[in-house]
């Protein structure tokens, strides 16, 4: 149905900014999964020898869709503390990654908490620079595609992701599956629409984000699919889990890039998912 992706999730090592191993790349070529996105913290991608690993990846033909840009607390293009320190970071990474082929930057709009009576000034602040990047990104013939969040994060419905991707045209959107704690996704999806190229997949309990794999958690992963499928989605299903388990699941081992192809294999038949983990109980919001 789709292209099969998976977020490296700090995976890849480095050795004077090269990858030192390359176990990820073959596990990804072996399993199947064509499509990789970098994700990690701003140290790893300043120190990153971006023609390295590039090289890597079509040496086990695995295509580097996407580059996941840092999100740690002290980097946000909404807060006025940090907000051009920010934009020029992110920059930076554009850059570098625009020019080894990658083409799709996710962006979270936000970090938190922020206060209701924050909303308003933080929104703006977070349009103005996502302008910002859209172009410089545009220039490089790549493309910014904002991240629904959860909580008190912008974007944390439909409704608020139109307000910041109005902020230019080029904008476009990641989806993430388990960020909406107050909408459904179906009418999410049917919101955005085609402005959805990408996505992060994972599963959680509609308490909070949990990042599960696939019927793990209560989404309804056939819905989902149906209305990717509805709204014209052409970019891959692209898993966001981390392959050691979080603390509000249980597992026996630790997952495999098997486990994904297997889980994509299982959705796109119409097929209930394997389920590996079982939540833990009273989990809360944290």
């Amino acid at each position: 149905m789709f292209k099969v992706g998976l977020s490296s999730c700090g995976k890849i090592s480095l050795s004077d900014g090269k990858p030192s191993s390359e176990e990820i790349f073959a596990s990804y070529a072996k399993s199947g999964i064509e499509y990789m996105e970098l994700s990690s913290v701003y140290s790893f991608y300043k120190d990153l020898d971006y023609t390295a690993v590039a090289e890597t990846a079509e040496k086990y033909g695995v295509k580097l869709w996407s580059l996941h840009l840092p999100f740690e607390a002290d980097i946000d293009i909404s807060n006025p503390t940090c907000a051009e320190e920010t934009v020029q970071m992110h920059k930076a990474i554009i850059d570098k990654a625009a020019s080894v082929g990658i083409k799709t930057f996710i962006l979270h709009p936000s970090a938190e908490p922020i206060e209701d009576s924050d909303r308003p000034l933080r929104m703006a602040l977070s349009k103005k620079n996502l302008t910002r990047l859209a172009e410089y990104a545009a220039e490089r013939s790549a493309v910014i595609a904002v991240e629904n969040l959860p909580r008190t994060c912008l974007g944390r419905n439909s409704s608020e992701m139109l307000e910041l991707i109005s902020a230019d045209e080029r904008l476009c959107v990641c989806f993430d599956t388990n960020h909406l704690l107050t909408e459904d996704s179906v009418k999410f999806i049917k919101t955005l629409k085609n402005k959805i190229i990408t996505t992060h997949v994972s599963d959680y309990d509609f308490v909070n984000e949990r990042h599960w794999m696939p019927g793990e958690g209560k989404l309804d992963w056939q819905g989902i699919l149906a209305a990717l499928k509805e709204v014209g989605y052409e970019g891959p299903w692209l898993y966001e889990i981390n392959f050691e388990a979080p603390r509000t699941i249980v597992r026996e081992r630790d997952l495999t890039c098997e486990d994904f192809a297997k889980n994509a294999r299982e959705l796109f038949d119409g097929k209930a998912p394997t389920v590996i983990g079982t939540p833990k109980e009273n989990l809360g919001m944290w």
